[in-house]
């Protein structure tokens, strides 16, 4: 097991966490974000399934579909990873969410464990705050959000 923090990488099992690490970690802070159009094919398998919350979304175009509604609601957003935990081709990824949406700022936290293979994500299974996230933009704003974007949460 590899603490992102703390032990010094050692051969080849090492080295592949560590590289499930690196992936792991800018799949959130650079695909995820949205910060560049091409990091998702090169972050995700074709045959990726994300389970977040409640939802699931399939292959990279699912994954297209996940990050536009992140940034349709916080074109400002950004992902902080503040914690890694690799095991093997399992990475737990403690992250922290910033964004605005019509002037409120916003902070969610979260947690998503990745399984990778030929260095690439198959499968994610994320958890944030949802009622936190709530809270933060108001009931009245939320349930303007979950109408409006009822078709993208749907997939």
């Amino acid at each position: 097991m590899r603490h992102a923090m703390s032990e010094p990488v050692t051969p080849t099992r090492d080295a592949d966490e560590a590289a499930n690490t690196d992936v792991a970690r800018s799949a959130l802070e650079i695909a995820c974000a949205g910060r560049d159009a091409g990091a998702i094919p090169a972050h995700y398998d074709e045959s990726f399934v994300d389970h977040v919350n409640a939802l699931t979304y399939h292959g990279v175009e699912g994954a297209r579909r996940s990050v536009a509604l992140y940034r349709e609601l916080f074109p400002d957003l950004r992902f902080e990873v503040q914690e890694q935990v690799t095991e093997g081709d399992r990475v737990a990824s403690r992250w922290k969410l910033h964004g605005t949406h019509r002037g409120r700022s916003v902070e969610l936290w979260g947690i998503v464990i990745s399984r990778l293979r030929d260095g690439k994500i198959v499968e994610d299974w994320a958890a944030s705050d949802t009622l936190e996230l709530a809270k933060q933009l108001g009931v009245r704003s939320s349930l303007g959000l979950l109408i409006r974007h009822w078709r993208l949460l749907r997939g």
